[in-house]
Order: C-alpha cells, then structure tokens, then sequence
C-alpha cells in the first residue's frame, strides 16, 4: 500500500475542509497512532499510506456531519486521492455511516483505533497531567466502563474493532495509549501554533 498523495498534500486536503482545533488535533492524533501501528506491526514500509489514511480519515465531518464517509469520497476525488485509500477511510465509519467494510489489517487497525483516541484523549484531559504519559491501562478501563463518560465514543465499535483484530480488549488499549504516547509532544507543539 503505497500513497500518492505527499503527507504536505494530504495536510494541505485536510484544511481545506477542516478549521476547528478540535477535528485537526484528533486528525493528528489518529495520523500518529496509525503510524506507530505501521511500525509495530510490521508494515514499515507502509507507514506514510496508514498515517495519511489517518489523517484524512474524517475529511468531511466537521462540514459534512451527517454525511460522514458518504461525502468524503467526492472530497478525496477532487483532492486527487486514490481509490485504495478512499476505500480505507470510508471503512472506517463500517456499521454506522458506512457499509465499506475494513479488510486490511490496517483498515481494522483505523475502526479499531479511531473512537478509542477519542476516550483515551478524553480519559487524559481529566488528569492533573492533562496527557497520556502517566495514563495507566487500569484507569482507562474503569472510564471504559462508565457509559457515561465520553458518551459520543462508541464502545460497542472499540469491542468489534478489537474483535475484527483478534485481540484481546486490553491489548488494543494498551498499544493505543503507546501509540499515541508517541506523538502527544509533536501535536502538542503543532497545536501551539495552529491557525485555522
């Protein structure tokens, strides 16, 4: 899998339909996840098609919300997006606004992974830290568990993405918080500066 598209030019698609701090940090987010994924579970070689499936993976909700995954693939055409790739994204949003269904590991990694940054963000917002560093699995789980908080996170889709990967829940967790440990610095740094 191979992107042709350059990650400026992705970034650059990105903007274009997405202003809000908000939807840029979480494109950010799953576009560092994704390439942590990349690496550790060895598609290496991948890392810059799974991170920029990352980062366009909700190219058209902050405009488009309740077309989510049926607008974006008119978006990613003009954008000059491959078909692989718009297929990817689209797969993510599978059962819910979608009926792409993820077939790569990498499409399962990104339905996996997606709701889940968005609990285990939320879950670091409420530390004294503010971040996922000292984030143990023991205290996201308990969040997990209370359906109230982060109530837009869909456990259910984090449960089937962990299935659809044969893992155990607690290792999805696990390896997420790692993931987006790895670049909580960076898109930090990032968001300093940002300007829509």
């Amino acid at each position: 899998m191979k992107s042709n598209l350059t990650r400026e030019e992705a970034y650059t698609l990105l903007h274009k339909y997405n202003k809000e701090a908000f939807h840029i940090q979480h494109a950010l987010t799953v576009e560092g996840v994704m390439r942590w994924y990349a690496k550790d579970l060895g598609y290496g070689e991948e890392e810059e098609y799974w991170g920029i499936t990352g980062l366009l993976h909700d190219i058209d909700f902050e405009l488009y919300p309740d077309e989510h995954c049926k607008k974006a693939p008119e978006l990613l055409k003009e954008g000059g997006v491959a078909e692989d790739m718009i297929y990817s994204v689209c797969s993510h949003g599978y059962g819910i606004c979608s009926d792409v269904e993820p077939k790569h590991e990498m499409e399962k990694v990104l339905f996996a992974a997606d709701e889940l940054t968005g609990l285990i963000w939320s879950a670091a917002l409420m530390r004294p830290s503010k971040s996922v560093m000292d984030m143990e699995l023991k205290s996201l789980k308990k969040k997990f568990k209370d359906k109230r908080f982060a109530a837009g996170c869909s456990r259910d889709v984090i449960k089937d993405g962990a299935e659809r990967l044969g893992w155990e829940l607690d290792v999805l967790m696990e390896k997420t918080i790692e993931a987006m440990r790895s670049c909580e610095a960076d898109i930090a740094a990032f968001m300093e500066t940002y300007e829509a």
